[in-house]
C-alpha cells in the first residue's frame, strides 16, 4: 500500500490517514529524534507494553504511564518494589501484565547500570543502520533488521527484557534512529 491522502490533503502513511491521536503521534513523534534517558527509557518501556496489542491502545494510555512511572525517571523505577508492582497491576489506567510491569522495572536497572558505559542514548543509537530504509510501500516495510537483531543482543546481555528485534525494530523507528515514513508521507525527512 502506498502513501494515502488524508482529509487535510496530507499524503502520510496509511496507518495514520485519519484524524486523531494517531495521526497526532505519526506527524509529531514517530520518526523524531528523542534526547535524553527518561525519553529513550519510556520509549523502550512502552514498545514493550505494546508488543501484542495496538499501538493506538498504548498511546491511549501514555499520559498515565508517564504518572506511574515518574515520567520514566530510572532510578526512580529501578527502585520499584514489589509492592509498586501489586500497585501498578492494580491500575486500570495502564496495561496490567506482570511480566510487562517487572520488566520496565529491570529495564530501568539495567538503564542505570548503563550510565557507566555511556548511556542508554549512546547504546541504542550506535545501531542505527550505515543505509536507512527508504520504503515506498508498506509491502516494503520490514520488521526487523540485522541492526535491531544485534540491539536486542546487546540489550539482553545488559540485563534488559522485552527487547524482542521485532519490538527493537520499532523502537529505532519511534526514536528516529532512521527514518521510517514511507516515500511520498510529508512527514519524510521532517524528524531530523
Amino acid at each position: 500500500m502506498e502513501p494515502i491522502t488524508g482529509d487535510d490533503g496530507l499524503v502520510r502513511c496509511p496507518w495514520a490517514g485519519g484524524p486523531g491521536p494517531m495521526r497526532d503521534y505519526h506527524d509529531h513523534e514517530w520518526g523524531h529524534p528523542v534526547h535524553g534517558e527518561a525519553a529513550h527509557l519510556e520509549r523502550l518501556v512502552l514498545e514493550g507494553f505494546q508488543a501484542g496489542l495496538s499501538w493506538s491502545t498504548i498511546l491511549t494510555k501514555r499520559g498515565r504511564f508517564r504518572e506511574v512511572f515518574a515520567d520514566f525517571d530510572a532510578d526512580t523505577v529501578a527502585a520499584f518494589t514489589d509492592d509498586d508492582v501489586e500497585r501498578l497491576m492494580g491500575d486500570p489506567g495502564i496495561v496490567r501484565n506482570r511480566a510487562k510491569i517487572e520488566a520496565a522495572r529491570r529495564n530501568a536497572a539495567a538503564t542505570v547500570a548503563l550510565r557507566e558505559d555511556g548511556g542508554l542514548e549512546t547504546l541504542l543509537h550506535s545501531f542505527a543502520p550505515p543505509t536507512p530504509p527508504a520504503p515506498a510501500t508498506t509491502e516494503e516495510l520490514g520488521t526487523t533488521s540485522a541492526e535491531s537483531v544485534a540491539m536486542s543482543k546487546a540489550l539482553k546481555k545488559r540485563g534488559f527484557s522485552f527487547v524482542g528485534p521485532t519490538t527493537m525494530y520499532a523502537l529505532m523507528e519511534a526514536i528516529g534512529i532512521f527514518d521510517p515514513h514511507l516515500v511520498g508521507c510529508h512527514a519524510r525527512g521532517t524528524g531530523s
